[in-house]
């Protein structure tokens, strides 16, 4: 059984260029006001390079991008999804005079971890997920509590 959502937020976006900063934009900020301000920016960094892949490689005319943002006690996780299930991404050898091929790479150095899915009705979901550590029953004060 997995752990109960604390947050959610999912919002489609226009599989066009400015959707992009739209939402990086967005998923840093809700992850910062969800608690969780130093994986913002990591976060924010998977959520641009899995939507520009969703854009370049999964876009169809007339169908939205989606990006799922979801926090539980134990999880932070980032999921984009896109129509195309047929074009499954996977992280390739890339060179230093290569331009492109690097965004999978940088979602793996970040994200504690990733992988893609099928998508409710058409499509799949890339998905990148980081552990929120509990704080410990010590760290926190007891009310009345003698030291």
């Amino acid at each position: 059984m997995s752990d109960p959502l604390l947050q959610e937020d999912r919002l489609d976006y226009t599989p066009v260029a400015r959707s992009v900063p739209l939402a990086r934009t967005r998923v840093a900020r809700l992850v910062a006001e969800w608690g969780h301000p130093a994986l913002a920016g990591d976060a924010a960094l998977v959520v641009s390079e899995l939507m520009t892949n969703a854009l370049l490689h999964g876009s169809i005319q007339g169908r939205l991008i989606r990006v799922r943002l979801t926090a539980t006690v134990a999880a932070l996780r980032v999921e984009v999804s896109d129509p195309r299930a047929e074009r499954v991404p996977c992280p390739r050898e890339v060179t230093d005079e290569d331009q492109f091929g690097r965004g999978l790479l940088l979602v793996g150095a970040l994200a504690e971890q990733w992988g893609v899915g099928p998508r409710d009705g058409v499509g799949k979901t890339v998905w990148a997920e980081w552990g929120l550590a509990a704080t410990p029953c010590e760290a926190v004060p007891l009310i009345g509590a003698k030291k």
